[in-house]
């Protein structure tokens, strides 16, 4: 059966990757003239790094990783722990895969070089999809007209191909957006920085991790704004970053001091769909679910979306797809849809103003952490729990 993966994002690398697994043949479109991976940190939760483990790519993507051994949920102004849970080995015993800490272009580029290059059409914008009883097509910029027995559109938050199948929808702004940036790790040896810490405070958060074996820290300073555009270029004015934070903990101020090139970015969604697939037609990952980055899971819903694709589709025959679509659709979009809610929801936890709800919101999550050695977030670490196939 032949299939086409428009965009060559995480997601669509997966998907490329799981479709092959499942013995398909795919061609994966991407309009960039070369595989790129801008950003910076990511954070793969076990339910991601389990279905790296069965595409053969887990160990690859551990060797420029970091473990952490714990996360931290600490206060603004001071840095007082409200909660710790633990990650390392006692996640890969609990969940049966590892928790890693990688450079996003690590990720990629570990996927993108296990995609066969025969399968690869870069530099290709797609400018239209149509679609019959017995097979699905890809228009290109160059007039070629592309078919197979199914597509799916890995096209990212501002999808073309979401909008062709069921009309025009913006990205919605969040009402917050971010700075980001990496630190060679000598520039904050003197921090005594936790491995993985969020810290919470009114109308703003702040995120850091270690990455490339932890040689670079990458930190993510979240707060709210009326607006902000959409970019993962568009850089910090010098010095802008640390205003934004004024008052908070010195060792966070010290980070973002420190930090060299800053970029900032608004942070967008969209908002969820009832269905993700028409006919031979789907959506995978940010297209269908673009979520705020505050539970750490987009790119991890995308690399389950292409897990359970490759399930439906294992040896079925292309007048199988319509159904098999459908099914795919069932198992991931109530489980995305969710995550995508809580994630908006985890934002909203995190700025809390200081006073009696932040109060509240810290002896719950300390109270939590008393008798659960993972996130609440785990629950949907474990084989099954997502939606994906168990492990054979």
């Amino acid at each position: 059966m032949r299939a086409i993966v428009v965009g060559a994002g995480i997601g669509g690398l997966a998907a490329t990757l799981s479709l092959r697994r499942a013995g398909h043949e795919v061609t994966l479109v991407e309009q960039t003239p070369r595989f790129t991976e801008i950003g910076a940190g990511i954070q793969l939760a076990p339910n991601a790094t389990r279905v790296l483990r069965r595409l053969g790519l887990v160990d690859a993507v551990s060797a420029s990783a970091f473990r952490p051994s714990e996360v931290r949920f600490r206060t603004w102004s001071d840095g007082t722990d409200v909660c710790r849970h633990v990650l390392g080995p006692e996640v890969e015993d609990a969940f049966g895969a590892p928790y890693l800490l990688v450079h996003r272009a690590d990720l990629h580029k570990v996927l993108a070089t296990a995609v066969p290059p025969g399968s690869v059409r870069l530099d290709t914008t797609v400018v239209g999809i149509d679609q019959d009883d017995r097979a699905a097509y890809v228009t290109t910029a160059s007039g070629e007209r592309l078919g197979a027995d199914l597509v799916v559109a890995a096209d990212g938050i501002r999808s073309a191909v979401r909008q062709w199948l069921f009309g025009a929808d913006e990205a919605l702004f969040s009402g917050t957006a971010a700075y980001r940036a990496l630190l060679p790790a000598g520039k904050v040896a003197d921090l005594d920085l936790p491995e993985l810490a969020v810290w919470m405070g009114p109308s703003r958060h702040f995120v850091h991790y270690w990455v490339r074996r932890g040689e670079l820290l990458n930190m993510v300073a979240v707060f709210t704004a009326k607006a902000a555009q959409e970019s993962w270029t568009a850089r910090a004015e010098p010095g802008e970053q640390p205003g934004e934070f004024e008052g908070w903990d010195p060792r966070v101020l010290a980070v973002l001091e420190r930090a060299g090139q800053v970029f900032r970015y608004g942070i967008h969604t969209r908002a969820p769909l009832a269905r993700w697939n028409v006919g031979r037609v789907t959506l995978l990952g940010d297209s269908a679910h673009a979520m705020v980055p505050f539970l750490a899971q987009g790119a991890a819903q995308a690399i389950v979306d292409a897990a359970v694709l490759g399930d439906v589709l294992t040896d079925a025959t292309p007048a199988d797809v319509p159904d098999a679509l459908d099914a795919y659709v069932r198992r991931r979009l109530a489980t995305a849809t969710s995550v995508q809610a809580g994630a908006a929801r985890a934002g909203e936890e995190f700025h809390l103003p200081d006073g009696p709800e932040a109060q509240a919101r810290n002896a719950r999550m300390a109270a939590y952490a008393a008798g659960n050695r993972f996130m609440p977030q785990a629950a949907g670490w474990a084989a099954g729990a997502g939606d994906e196939p168990a492990a054979p």
